[in-house]
């Protein structure tokens, strides 16, 4: 074992580096916009309505906060029935729905985020939801609908970017997360890294919580072939990369 390598790397978890950081050297903190809440889309890409909160409430079971709680675990199997587009909605509204934007560069969602800049984008593979087609979508939380971006990608190449692991692609639909890191940078400058993938955490708790609650199941995913899965995406990997995964499917 490298304990040097492990030594190094183990810094990337303190709070230390905003000691040797001059904030007055931030974008913010010079004056420059903020950038965009989210990624600009095709206006001519089909677009799916999603059904809003008191729409998608009968997805969900009656069950109490506790018993989700205790019931969250990794499933890893999956049934071959479709998720209904109700279900997906909710997952989508838990993950990263827009409770409020109290001004354009700011929205506040149902999950947190160190200084509400949100620097993730939902990418789903849709394999079996109810009126929605295979394909690639990206959600698009302002209007709360789905984009859709292209034809459906093999699940093959979705196991292979998952380094092998099949579920991947025997599931309903995948989530994919990526990070647009400038959005927290512009605030917090170098060091944002950390306070991204503490709010990766929170988004896919919420779609743990949220799939415990509707009978569906769902394993993080951190280990996959970062270039493979940027290009699957159409993403230039620097500005933009995959950064969390995590296939949902009916228990």
């Amino acid at each position: 074992m490298n304990n040097d390598l492990i030594t190094r790397h183990r810094g990337f978890l303190k709070d230390t580096l905003r000691k040797e950081y001059d904030f007055s050297l931030t974008d913010q903190h010079r004056g420059i916009p903020a950038p965009l809440i989210q990624k600009p889309y095709n206006p001519e890409a089909p677009r799916i309505p999603l059904l809003a909160p008191p729409e998608f409430k009968s997805s969900i079971s009656d069950t109490d906060l506790l018993t989700v709680v205790i019931g969250r675990e990794s499933r890893r199997h999956y049934l071959p029935a479709p998720l209904s587009l109700s279900e997906l909605s909710f997952l989508l509204f838990s993950t990263q729905g827009i409770r409020h934007t109290p001004h354009p560069s700011v929205s506040l969602r149902t999950v947190p985020s160190a200084g509400a800049r949100h620097s993730f984008e939902t990418y789903l593979l849709v394999r079996n939801v109810q009126s929605v087609d295979p394909g690639l979508y990206r959600y698009l939380p302002l209007d709360h609908t789905l984009a859709h971006l292209g034809d459906r990608i093999p699940p093959s190449s979705v196991i292979e970017g998952c380094l092998d692991q099949r579920f991947t692609g025997e599931c309903s639909v995948t989530f994919i997360w990526t990070v647009i890191p400038y959005r927290t940078e512009w605030r917090y400058g170098p060091v944002s890294h950390k306070i991204i993938a503490i709010d990766a955490g929170h988004v896919c708790q919420n779609l743990y919580l949220a799939c415990t609650a509707s009978g569906l199941g769902s394993c993080a995913i951190g280990a996959y072939d970062q270039d493979i899965m940027d290009t699957l995406l159409h993403l230039d990997g620097s500005d933009e990369f995959v950064i969390y995964i995590a296939p949902v499917g009916r228990m």
